[in-house]
């Protein structure tokens, strides 16, 4: 069996290498336009960042070969063509027409079964100055070189970033990091990570970010570069300012490679993405696609959706090896499970965002719950942060979105739900759900399990919750709302500079006193309960119910959430305390 594969960096090779395991007769080529192949794209980041000390420690093997032609025709029986790029397939006579990048030379390969793992393009800003020197997308190794030369070369005094997804904001915290660059973020959305998040994750790691010398402006787009007289940039001019710059990354997403597959007359969708069934197969069932380049079926919403991450071109590349070699195998689909580092934070998600959830038409809610990581009175805790969406009509979870220190916890919850999800699990499954405890490592109701259990007390309407972005709206007076209070029920000692500060907005009764004394609530409140996570603030509005006190509302995460979010009033009251 002839097999060519065209693109060798993710899925190609794990299709390759797959492939010869199980076919050990067959002939095998793996051809790249680029000639560095097999590197790990999602790695770049960290390179630049200086985390990598190394170009070539992306494309080594866990026992120090490097993958290139060499490394795959010795140690994998794969003959690679580096510096070739495929122009065109015939299908009929089941021809690859390649050509050589530098000395244009052409030749046909011939197939028997053909692979297009072609992968995906950065999409470039279509403004003026685009192509001014020091402008980069992060497309590739070279790229990844080439940004990190300019650093430590000295020519880059302030970066501009164009795009608060998971690229762009690995990217602005490689430059602050090691080399501290001053760098803005520049996202058109009105919060960072827009539609994988929550709004008040979103908030929570912005601040981070900012604590950290990264500014971030949300709600703004980019409409021009400007540069000096050599040519290079040195300024961004966006809907709402100019800011200097002698570094723009672009990071405003990707597009699949798939002309090769459009003029072969394959079956392509509206997005550009190749069309694939569950065995990768395109409409030529002799020709396979996998990795960025094919759509796949998102096991929430049904639809088909580009999949742009290492992870998942590794799989379908293996799913693919195997259906080369007669073992039917299937991709499933995937729930857009992701976890990123953000300074000494982690955040993650998978499933859907309640911004998409509702887009897409779902009965959905969404809850925020805030738990310590491992038991409370384990010296290393921290609060972790998840977000919870369901779907009402059936209580089936949607996704699930977190933040918490650095480290393996929450991509541990982010896994577990994963799973779940696939398999449209529902708030009773992830309630019940099994998970191993010890102190060191989680509580004994874990925070997976209580975030369920919130999910449960509000879609069965024993809570009345308000996100902690919109109390903070009513703290800041932006939206009028009828006659209320915050009832804090921490401890006096929490609670004295907020009555200080809001002496007409606060009220103070301590949470093991509100049985005996809630008697001396002002009448005709509103009350907004608070306490540091909401549990208890939760029991006190049941407790309310039930001696005719209807008029609540708890703040979700509390004071947890709150004193992360960089709030002015928030900063304005503990300075003075």
């Amino acid at each position: 069996m002839k097999i060519v594969i065209v693109g060798a960096v993710a899925a190609g090779p794990k299709t390759a290498c797959r492939a010869r395991r199980l076919l050990p007769d067959a002939e095998i080529t793996m051809i790249d336009q680029d000639d560095l192949i097999s590197y790990g794209g999602c790695g770049i980041p960290y390179y630049v960042s200086g985390d990598v000390a190394d170009e070539n420690a992306l494309r080594t093997t866990s026992y120090h070969l490097v993958r290139n032609e060499e490394f795959f025709k010795n140690a994998k029986g794969v003959n690679t063509l580096v510096l070739t790029k495929a122009l065109a397939i015939d299908r009929k006579s089941k021809k690859v027409l390649i050509e050589n990048v530098k000395t244009g030379e052409q030749n046909e390969l011939h197939y028997d079964k053909l692979v297009l793992t072609t992968g995906s393009s950065p999409f470039v800003l279509p403004l003026p100055g685009k192509d001014l020197e020091g402008i980069y997308t992060v497309a590739s190794l070279h790229k990844a070189i080439a940004i990190k030369d300019d650093v430590a070369k000295g020519k880059v005094s302030k970066a501009v970033v164009i795009g608060g997804g998971a690229i762009g904001i690995e990217m602005a915290e490689a430059f602050a990091d090691l080399w501290q660059i001053p760098v803005t973020i520049v996202e058109f959305m009105p919060q960072i990570l827009p539609r994988i998040v929550s709004p008040e994750i979103a908030a929570m790691v912005t601040q981070h970010m900012k604590e950290h010398g990264v500014e971030v402006l949300t709600s703004e787009a980019a409409k021009e570069f400007v540069g000096d007289e050599k040519g290079r940039v040195k300024k961004v001019i966006t809907n709402k300012r100019e800011i200097d710059a002698d570094l723009v990354i672009m990071a405003a997403g990707v597009r699949p490679r798939s002309e090769l597959a459009v003029g072969a007359g394959l079956h392509v969708s509206a997005n550009g993405a190749i069309v694939v069934n569950k065995r990768m197969q395109t409409s030529d069932p002799d020709i396979y696609a996998a990795g960025d380049c094919v759509d796949v079926i998102c096991n929430v919403t049904g639809k088909r959706i580009v999949a742009p991450m290492g992870s998942v071109a590794n799989r379908q590349g293996r799913v693919v090896g195997d259906n080369l070699a007669g073992i039917p195998s299937t991709f499933d689909g995937w729930q857009g499970s992701f976890v990123m580092k953000v300074f000494e934070l982690c955040v993650g998600a998978t499933g859907i965002s309640a911004q998409v959830a509702k887009a897409e038409g779902f009965d959905s809610c969404d809850v925020l719950c805030v738990q310590s990581d491992r038991a409370h009175f384990f010296p290393t805790q921290a609060q972790m942060f998840l977000n919870m969406v369901v779907d009402k009509s059936n209580r089936r979870v949607l996704g699930i979105n977190g933040m918490g220190v650095m480290g393996d916890g929450l991509m541990a919850r982010i896994n577990a739900a994963a799973g779940l999800i696939e398999r449209k699990a529902t708030i009773a499954d992830f309630s019940n759900l099994e998970l191993a405890y010890a102190p060191p490592f989680s509580t004994a109701m874990d925070i997976l399990n209580s975030t369920a259990n919130v999910a449960d007390n509000l879609v069965s309407g024993r809570m009345r919750p308000i996100s902690p972005l919109e109390f903070s709206d009513w703290m800041e007076a932006k939206r009028v709302e009828p006659d209320w209070m915050v009832l804090d029920v921490r401890h006096p000692r929490e609670v004295a500079p907020f009555l200080k500060a809001f002496p007409d907005k606060w009220f103070a009764l301590v949470y093991d006193k509100v049985r005996a004394e809630y008697k001396t609530l002002p009448a005709g409140k509103t009350f907004l309960i608070i306490c540091n996570a909401g549990t208890r603030s939760y029991e006190i509005q049941v407790f309310l119910n039930s001696v005719g006190i209807k008029n609540t509302l708890v703040v979700a995460g509390a004071t947890n959430v709150l004193r992360r979010l960089g709030k002015d009033w928030w900063i304005t009251v503990n300075q003075e305390d």
